[in-house]
């Protein structure tokens, strides 16, 4: 049970400001912060703030997140104003004020965002943001497709050289950039075009304030990736031990993932499975298990590669390494059939509506899984894949060993033939 806040509800005002500081705000934000017996924001917004706003003044502590619940229970019952950069639902610090506060009320300012969009004559619905405050730079790989156009909000002044590093790590060197820095403010300025490879090499100086433009060009050479699942095999580095392409796709439409979702990737192999979830939505999250400890360093190094760094990998073996793991929305088995009790305990863990999805291509891990579908319904089909290869001056066909699949959901109503 929750202990009770001490004293009465906490009620905040988030007030958005810009860098052009007092002057850009409109009066009800101005008022609100007139009014506030505690200002609470990072040191650089509390110095915009002239004497008239006369409330206490407390800087946010690091790590900000965990001081949210403190600071409020500190100020129960007193009027709160929280500043925050543009507008606080915009990765802000509205969300976990949001969260947090019993009450909140938000007077919006214009985003890094909006103002770098106007600049730049970007229609905001064609553009994708891509946050790296708090997060690592590999997680714009995910983005980086020919002619689209990304605004990356920065952390700090070492952001764009750290985004161009990685453009042309990744094959985008021809990209176009641009760094917009402290926009709507006095010293409001915009770089010259370049493209991410040139940057690269000059490491030009950013103020600490900036947003990236980055309008993509991938180099002649450079893999192609797509946006949905089954990229190509040469993506990964891998032992032999990866879910190939073709079957890949047809495993990733099986389970189905869909925005905010947590799967469990049993025997990761190379990461593929778990790497490709997570692409098809950036709230996408995966766990995956693998028992080896070099191939468990391969598939942190393939999916930071890939843009999804966010993937948690465990070291060990399932079934009992699944013991403390959060809920899942979706099982992949793709390796460990035949651990005793894997697949029941797989089942065990989806919750109503979960999926789950087991690929293997020996017979006694089929048996298993026929077993599987009598028992629990769902779908069994097998995957076959052939590669036209040259035949002396000819062409003709291999055959790739077959993948038998189960797939099923766990509902109330088993399908027809299964056990109940």
């Amino acid at each position: 049970m929750t202990p009770a806040r001490p004293g009465p509800p906490s009620a905040v005002t988030v007030v958005g400001i810009g860098a052009d500081g007092w002057r850009g705000l409109a009066e009800p934000s101005r008022a609100e912060l007139r009014r506030a017996e505690v200002l609470v924001a990072g040191p650089r917004q509390l110095d915009l703030l002239p004497a008239e706003c006369a409330g206490e003044r407390v800087a946010w502590p690091s790590p900000l997140r965990p001081a949210v619940p403190r600071l409020l229970a500190a100020h129960a019952g007193r009027r709160i104003a929280v500043l925050a950069s543009g507008d606080p639902m915009f990765y802000g610090i509205g969300r976990a004020l949001a969260e947090e506060a019993d009450a909140v009320r938000v007077l919006p300012h214009p985003s890094s965002v909006s103002h770098a969009a106007a600049r730049l004559g970007w229609p905001l619905e064609d553009v994708e943001v891509v946050t790296l405050v708090g997060r690592p730079t590999a997680r714009l790989a995910s983005a980086l497709h020919d002619g689209r156009r990304l605004l990356v909000l920065s952390a700090d002044a070492t952001t764009p050289a750290e985004v161009a590093a990685l453009l042309s790590d990744r094959g985008f060197g021809p990209s176009r950039m641009r760094v917009l820095e402290q926009l709507g403010g006095d010293r409001e300025r915009t770089t010259a075009e370049t493209n991410a490879d040139d940057w690269a090499r000059t490491a030009q100086p950013s103020d600490p304030l900036n947003i990236v433009a980055v309008e993509c060009r991938r180099a002649p050479d450079a893999l192609r990736l797509g946006a949905v699942p089954g990229l190509p095999d040469a993506a990964y580095e891998h032992d032999g031990q990866l879910t190939k392409r073709h079957v890949r796709a047809a495993t990733l439409g099986a389970l189905a993932p869909a925005p905010g979702e947590l799967l469990w990737d049993i025997g990761g192999g190379s990461g593929s499975i778990a790497i490709e979830w997570m692409r098809t939505h950036p709230s996408c999250r995966a766990v995956t298990v693998e028992r080896d400890r070099v191939r468990a360093e391969r598939i942190l190094r393939n999916a930071e590669r890939l843009g999804v760094p966010g993937l948690r990998v465990v070291t060990g073996a399932a079934p009992a390494a699944l013991g403390e793991l959060p809920t899942p929305d979706a099982v992949f088995v793709g390796g460990g059939l035949t651990a005793p009790g894997l697949l029941d305990a797989c089942w065990a863990a989806l919750p109503h509506g979960g999926r789950l999805v087991a690929n293997t291509v020996t017979l006694e891990s089929e048996a298993l899984l026929a077993d599987a579908h009598r028992r629990h319904g769902g779908e069994l089909v097998r995957l076959a894949v052939a590669h036209a290869v040259p035949v002396g001056g000819f062409t003709g066909w291999r055959q790739a060993m077959p993948v038998t699949q189960w797939a099923v959901q766990k509902t109330d109503n088993p399908s027809p033939g299964a056990d109940r």
